[in-house]
């Protein structure tokens, strides 16, 4: 899934709120039967904190012995966050690493140097109707930590902090929230959080992070008198501490940012990197077989896009 192509989201209708900056809808691509929509990055906004990527895939439902099938493919200079709702993904690395992804759970992979990975339906699910729903991110990492070793991590949703008060209930993914700290290690300030509001029932978003964004998954969200439907993205302005008051059915969204990554980075397929020279030279690498294979998954590969 992190290497569909996608052209640029568009900008939205205009709006009154003094608090947004910029309000974006995704642009989506139908992708072998269940469509993904991409949130970033935009010509109008490139990043929102270290977030330089940001998908959301499905809902569908994958049926007739469909399946997900993501080839081998690499990436340089970031960490990939996989945040599952429905369904379930088999993760495998150049790490050696295998691991089954499932809803509520996280996977980090921070590639550093470079890593390669697949993502596939699992084996043992083929064969039958598989819904699937979740969100594909990716973080750049800091100048300093750009060529580190690549690592993986994976932390299971019972492990994640969550928060219930009057009517809202926050899972914390990564960062600290309302006093809690998700154990998912992070290389900048991050911010991500899955927040489920009741209906007409509000919380409040502090702004103690340089850059924030919203995103609705569903429901419909109000701010400031401004309303907002699912499959939307807010960036907001800094500085401003906000009220977000769920609609007649209630609203899901990620409340996402952190530090801003003050060096430009350049984003190509997989690779990203402050280097526009590191992106050549990883594509060189790919092109020619030295990255290394993922055990396990070694028969196929994404071949470099020459285009």
């Amino acid at each position: 899934m992190s290497f569909f192509p996608g052209g640029d989201p568009t900008p939205g209708d205009a709006f009154s709120c003094d608090a947004i900056e910029h309000l974006i809808i995704p642009s989506s691509r139908d992708i072998g039967g269940f469509s993904v929509k991409r949130a970033l990055p935009t010509a109008r906004r490139r990043m929102v904190g270290p977030f330089i990527f940001f998908d959301r895939m499905g809902p569908a439902l994958l049926t007739g012995g469909a399946a997900m099938d993501v080839r081998p493919h690499p990436h340089i200079g970031l960490s990939t966050v996989t945040y599952l709702f429905d369904g379930a993904i088999r993760h495998r690395d150049s790490l050696g690493t295998e691991m089954v992804i499932r809803p509520g759970d996280v996977n980090l992979m921070t590639a550093g140097r470079g890593i390669v990975h697949s993502e596939r339906s699992p084996e043992e699910m083929r064969g039958r109707d598989m819904a699937i729903s979740g969100l594909q991110t990716w973080l750049a990492l800091p100048d300093t930590l750009e060529e580190m070793d690549p690592a993986f991590a994976h932390i299971a949703t019972t492990d994640l902090p969550e928060i219930t008060d009057r009517g809202t209930r926050a899972r914390v993914v990564m960062g600290s929230f309302g006093g809690s700290v998700s154990p998912v290690p992070q290389h900048v300030g991050t911010l991500y959080v899955d927040l489920a509001l009741e209906p007409s029932c509000s919380a409040p978003f502090d702004a103690n992070w340089e850059e924030r964004a919203i995103y609705l998954l569903d429901g419909e969200l109000e701010i400031a008198g401004d309303r907002f439907g699912p499959d939307q993205l807010l960036v907001l302005r800094p500085g401003d501490a906000i009220t977000l008051t769920a609609g007649p059915k209630g609203a899901r969204m990620m409340l996402f940012g952190g530090e801003t990554i003050p060096t430009k980075r350049h984003i190509w397929w997989n690779f990203v990197s402050s280097s526009k020279e590191r992106i050549e030279q990883a594509k060189a690498e790919w092109r020619s077989g030295r990255f290394d294979i993922v055990p396990g998954d070694a028969e196929e590969f994404v071949p470099l896009p020459e285009n």
